[in-house]
C-alpha cells in the first residue's frame, strides 16, 4: 500500500477475510466508513531492499469502509467526492481485467509463446497486443455506430469474424474496401454477449494430457 501511495497510484480493495474492521476507530465518516493509520512494520520486507524501506512513511492514511458485509479499504479518502457505495461498483469492475487477459491468452493465442530469444518474445507479444488494440477498436466504432455498449459485444465472435474477412479483403482496393467497413461494424455490432445467465462452471479440465514425462531439457538433447 505504502509503494502505491508513494508512486502516486490510487487504489481500492478488499480488506483481507482474517482482519477484523474495528469501525469505532479513526475519524469516522459516515456508518461503517472511517480513516485509520497503518504504521510502518519495524521489520523489512524480504523483498525489499532496505534503501527502498527506508524511504517510505512511518505511517499511511487509509480509508475503510463497509457495503453490503464486504469491507474495502481505498486510498480515496474523500467521502464526498467517492462514495462507498461507488468505489464498491468499481472494484467489481476488476473482473473485466481478468476476462481482458484470457481473451489475450486464450482467444488470440497468446497462452504458449513460441519464440525462444528474449528480443524476440518482446515483439510475438507486442503483435499480439497490436492485434488486440486494433480488433477492440473496431469493436468500440461498431458499438458507437450502432448505439450498443462495447462491453455487450463479443470479442470471440469479433475475432471469428475478422478472421473470415481477411481473405475476402486483402486484395480489396480502398475504395472498394471501404464500402466493406460499414457492413463488418454492423455485423460486429450485432454479436451482443451481455446479459448471458448461466451455472458456475468447475475449473476442471476435460481432456486428459496424454500419459507422456514432461519435457525437461531441450528437444536437441533428447535426439542424441
Amino acid at each position: 500500500m505504502a509503494c502505491l501511495i508513494q508512486q502516486g497510484t490510487p487504489f481500492v480493495l478488499r480488506q483481507r477475510e482474517n482482519v477484523k474492521s474495528d469501525f469505532s476507530r479513526g475519524e469516522k465518516l459516515s456508518s461503517k466508513d472511517h480513516i485509520i493509520s497503518y504504521d510502518k512494520p519495524k521489520k523489512k520486507p524480504v523483498w525489499m531492499t532496505q534503501e527502498a524501506y527506508d524511504e517510505l512513511p512511518d505511517e499511511i492514511k487509509i480509508r475503510e469502509f463497509s457495503v453490503n458485509g464486504t469491507v474495502y479499504v481505498t486510498t480515496l479518502l474523500d467521502a464526498k467526492t467517492y462514495h462507498k457505495n461507488e468505489l464498491a461498483k468499481l472494484y467489481k469492475e476488476r473482473w473485466k481485467v481478468e476476462l481482458d487477459f484470457r481473451s489475450i491468452k486464450t482467444h488470440m493465442g497468446m497462452e504458449m509463446l513460441r519464440c525462444k530469444s528474449a528480443n524476440m518474445v518482446e515483439k510475438e507479444v507486442a503483435a499480439h497486443l497490436l492485434a488486440y488494440n486494433l480488433i477492440r477498436s473496431n469493436m468500440a466504432n461498431a458499438a458507437n455506430q450502432n448505439g450498443v455498449k462495447p462491453r455487450e459485444i463479443s470479442f470471440m465472435a469479433a475475432v471469428n469474424l475478422m478472421r473470415s474477412i481477411v481473405e475476402k479483403t486483402v486484395a480489396l482496393t480502398s475504395e472498394a474496401l471501404e464500402k466493406w467497413v460499414e457492413k463488418i461494424l454492423n455485423a460486429i455490432a450485432y454479436t451482443k454477449t451481455g446479459g448471458r445467465k448461466r451455472k458456475s462452471q468447475p475449473r476442471v479440465m476435460k481432456r486428459r494430457p496424454k500419459a507422456y514425462p514432461l519435457m525437461t531439457k531441450p528437444r536437441d538433447e533428447y535426439a542424441k
